[in-house]
């Protein structure tokens, strides 16, 4: 070997070497199926495809922002959203694999039927009916502006911040009310959540925590209804 090929050996060792060592990119797939750094598998409560477990209160996570969904995990593992179930799991995950995992499920596509659901907004509704009436008119003698107006017609989640409710499991979502209420979850965009979490009554979370849960097969129902209507007419 020349003089002249010395250095360029030593410097492409040293470059072999680096990418030996270096870690590869965490596999967001990966992490949900198999878990990681002694974390279990998101898919055990959470389902193959993100679809969630309503009958345990899993939600949905298929289809939300990988921001939200990166920033849930991030204040799981810091304590500022208290989540007895997921502290563990969230504290076991460096940020980078929690956003690998968060950014996995935000690529899953949504099981909701987003046409479906947003047409269910225009359909009227009456206020005995509080669940529907807080989701679609809200409750402007509380100073509770309706849940659609950031969560989207029908719920089906607007932008990073907002994510879908549609679907989720209505013990779940009463959960997350609750814990803005009792300042266990941080309080987002312009502090808005944790207001209205405390101007609503125990019967009103349970009331519209019913309603999004039921809102896909109410919204499917809806349908079903009008096509059947318009195949009378023909």
């Amino acid at each position: 070997m020349t003089s002249r090929s010395l250095p360029r050996a030593l410097a492409l060792g040293a470059l072999i070497a680096t990418l030996g060592t270096a870690q590869a990119a965490p596999d967001g797939k990966q992490i949900s199926t198999q878990g990681a750094n002694g974390a279990p598998a998101c898919i055990t409560c959470h389902g193959a495809r993100g679809e969630g477990n309503p009958a345990a209160g899993f939600p949905q996570l298929a289809g939300i922002g990988a921001k939200y969904l990166a920033e849930q995990l991030e204040a799981m593992a810091n304590g500022s959203r208290v989540s007895p179930v997921m502290a563990a799991t969230a504290k076991a995950l460096d940020p980078a694999q929690q956003q690998a995992v968060a950014s996995y499920y935000a690529s899953l596509p949504s099981p909701l039927n987003v046409d479906r659901l947003a047409a269910t907004a225009m359909h009227p509704v009456k206020p005995a009916d509080t669940g529907a009436w807080l989701a679609t008119r809200g409750a402007w003698d509380k100073n509770v502006p309706a849940c659609n107006q950031c969560h989207g017609p029908g719920g089906i989640g607007v932008g990073d911040n907002f994510p879908a409710l549609a679907g989720q499991p209505a013990a779940y979502i009463a959960g997350q009310l609750r814990a803005w209420r009792q300042g266990q979850r941080p309080p987002g965009p312009l502090g808005l959540m944790p207001a209205v979490a405390t101007r609503l009554t125990d019967a009103d979370i349970d009331a519209v925590s019913a309603y999004y849960a039921g809102l896909p097969k109410a919204a499917d129902l809806l349908a079903s209804q009008a096509n059947a209507a318009e195949g009378a007419k023909q």
